[in-house]
């Protein structure tokens, strides 16, 4: 036994790979899902607004505003209790045109969206169960669970060359460092960025370098009032 515990260092480990759809694999979700009508609008709007689980189970039918074509997230749910959602603040989020297709065709349930037939939220282990059936009827593997569907939201938006930014808005991301897991999706932005160097400037390309000046106190000004004419 050592007499004093030797000083370690932090340990670094690389980064966990995120696990996401490819967007065939998406499209061929969301058609098994419409195999289980009662589960399919959950499934979509997983996909097009990228909410957590926690968030989905606590949605309301008054978050939802289908004539604007935008939801809410205000609230979630962990272990069964509702509070405020993951960072103490409530978000916007717009929905595409598939998402309201399907909130448009869910029945009301209840006073939470998504609920049970008797009207009663939907707890975790039923939402992971029918996950995995879907992902089963889809031939997928899908070990991670739902958020599965949020890592692909994200990833195909900057896919699409959406700014990492607005990702993090939409994501609800704390820091840009969240964010920044997701910009390797996206290499042909680092490409063009690069490649405005070889075009001509915008601004001032037939102006001619500035000469040198000298100051000198002008005659008949006051005292610690510079003027500047060329040398």
């Amino acid at each position: 036994m050592l007499a004093i515990a030797p000083r370690v260092g932090k340990l670094t480990l690389p980064p966990d790979s995120i696990r996401f759809l490819s967007f065939a694999e998406a499209d061929a979700f969301i058609d098994a899902a419409a195999e289980s009508p009662t589960w399919s609008a959950q499934v979509v709007v997983a996909l097009r607004t990228g909410l957590r689980i926690g968030e989905l189970l606590a949605l309301r039918w008054e978050d939802v505003d289908l004539h604007a074509g935008r939801l809410l997230v205000r609230r979630s749910v962990w272990q069964g209790v509702e509070s405020t959602p993951k960072g103490d603040r409530a978000r916007e989020i717009p929905l595409s045109d598939q998402a309201l297709q399907a909130l448009g065709d869910h029945p009301h349930r209840g006073r939470c969206v998504f609920a049970r037939l008797d009207g009663e939220r939907r707890d975790r282990h039923g939402c992971t169960r029918a996950l995995y059936t879907i992902a089963e009827r889809a031939g997928q593997e899908l070990p991670f669970g739902w958020h599965v569907l949020r890592h692909t939201f994200a990833s195909h938006l900057v896919m699409r060359g959406v700014r990492l930014k607005a990702v993090q808005e939409l994501m609800a991301h704390a820091t840009m460092e969240m964010t920044l897991r997701y910009a390797h999706l996206a290499p042909d932005v680092r490409r063009d960025a690069v490649k405005l160097l070889d075009g001509p400037a915008q601004h001032g390309r037939n102006m001619k370098p500035r000469r040198r000046t000298t100051a000198r106190v002008c005659r008949g000004k006051p005292a610690g009032e510079l003027g500047f004419e060329p040398r």
